[in-house]
C-alpha cells in the first residue's frame, strides 16, 4: 500500500525543518513518528537522517502495517502512542531527540468507508482507530446517557444545541452512519448540513478513541523522554487539540499556568520556536484539502525539569 495514496503528508517541509534533522550527534539520534499512517512523513525523515540515527514509528491502526518501510534504521510499533515511552524503553530507547505527531484521522481512514469515519458513505458506525479494541460508536451510543451524549456533542462537536442532538439520538437504533445522519438530519442548519454532520462525527470519534486523553499523556511523556535541545513537532486539526499543545509548549501544563523566575523568564520544560502556529500555504491548501485546518507547532526542550 503506497504511502502517497494512503495519506498525503501535510506541511511536510515545515515538519522536517521543525525536527532539526540537519544537526548531528555522535552515536546517532532517536526520532519518533507517533502517527505513522501511510509513512509519508517517516519516509522523508529517513531520507534526511544520518546513518547512525534511528526512527521509531507508532500506529495502532492495523491497516498501517502494510506501509512499513524497508530500512534497517526503521521500526514500526503497532501500539497507541499514549504508551510510547514504555514501548520505546522496551526497545532500549531512553532518549528521543525529535518527535512528530500528525493528529486526527488519515486520508485512508476517511476514504475507507467501512471504518465509519466518513459522512459520505453508509457503513457500520464504528469509528475506532484500532478496530480490535474497545467498543464501536454504535455500541457507545446505545449505552450512553443523555447527559453523556450532551457533553460529547458540546465539548467535542461544539454543537449549538447539543442537548437536542442527544435527545434525538437517545434510544434510537443507530447501527450505521446513514442511520445516524437520518436521526439527526432535521437538526442541521439549512445550507450547513455537511458541516453539522462533520461536527457530530468528530465528537463521537474523539470520545470513542479518547484522543485528547492520549494527546495529554503523550505530551507529558515528552518532558521525560527528551534531552535538552530535543524537538517536539505537533500538527493538530481542531481547536481543542491545538489549545492543549499551545498551552503545554508554553507553560508545561494544560491550564497554561506560567511560572517565571525573578527576572521574569518563563520556567517551562519546552520553549516554543514560533509564537503562532504555522499553517499550510495557499498552494498546499488547494491541492490537499485536509491541510486547510492544520495547525503546526514546534517546541524545543529546555534544561528545566518537568513541573510537579
Amino acid at each position: 500500500m503506497e504511502g502517497t495514496t494512503y495519506h498525503v503528508p501535510v506541511m511536510l517541509e515545515p515538519c522536517l525543518h521543525g525536527l532539526a534533522l540537519e544537526s548531528e550527534r555522535a552515536g546517532g539520534r532517536n526520532f519518533v513518528d507517533v502517527t505513522f499512517g501511510g509513512g509519508g512523513h517517516s519516509r522523508a525523515i529517513l531520507d534526511r537522517m544520518g546513518p547512525e540515527d534511528r526512527l521509531w514509528a507508532f500506529d495502532q491502526d492495523p491497516d498501517a502495517q502494510a506501509n512499513a518501510l524497508n530500512d534497517e534504521r526503521f521500526t514500526l510499533i503497532p501500539q497507541n502512542f499514549r504508551y510510547a515511552r514504555n514501548f520505546l524503553r522496551m526497545h532500549g530507547v531512553t532518549e528521543v531527540h525529535g518527535l512528530l505527531a500528525d493528529l486526527g484521522v488519515s486520508s485512508h481512514q476517511f476514504d475507507a468507508g467501512e471504518r465509519g469515519f466518513s459522512t459520505r458513505a453508509d457503513a457500520p458506525l464504528d469509528m475506532r482507530m484500532n478496530p480490535g479494541a474497545g467498543v464501536s460508536a454504535a455500541e457507545w451510543i446505545a449505552g450512553a446517557t443523555v447527559e453523556e451524549l450532551t457533553r460529547v456533542f458540546r465539548l467535542y462537536g461544539e454543537l449549538k444545541r447539543p442537548d437536542k442532538a442527544a435527545w434525538a439520538v437517545k434510544d434510537k437504533e443507530v447501527r450505521t452512519t446513514g442511520e445516524l445522519k437520518a436521526v439527526l438530519g432535521h437538526l442541521a442548519p439549512r445550507g450547513k448540513e455537511n458541516k453539522f454532520m462533520a461536527q457530530v462525527f468528530q465528537a463521537l470519534r474523539i470520545e470513542l478513541n479518547d484522543e485528547l486523553g492520549a494527546l495529554r499523556e503523550l505530551l507529558k511523556q515528552c518532558t521525560a523522554m527528551m534531552p535538552e535541545g530535543g524537538r517536539l513537532v505537533v500538527m493538530s486539526y481542531h481547536s481543542l487539540e491545538d489549545r492543549l499543545v499551545k498551552h503545554f509548549m508554553r507553560s508545561g501544563n494544560f491550564d497554561d499556568q506560567v511560572e517565571r523566575d525573578l527576572r521574569g523568564a518563563i520556567l517551562a520544560p519546552f520553549h516554543p520556536i514560533t509564537r503562532k502556529a504555522t499553517v499550510a500555504d495557499e498552494a498546499e491548501q488547494a491541492s490537499n484539502p485536509r491541510s486547510r485546518s492544520a495547525r503546526l507547532r514546534v517546541a524545543e526542550r529546555t534544561a528545566i525539569p518537568a513541573q510537579s
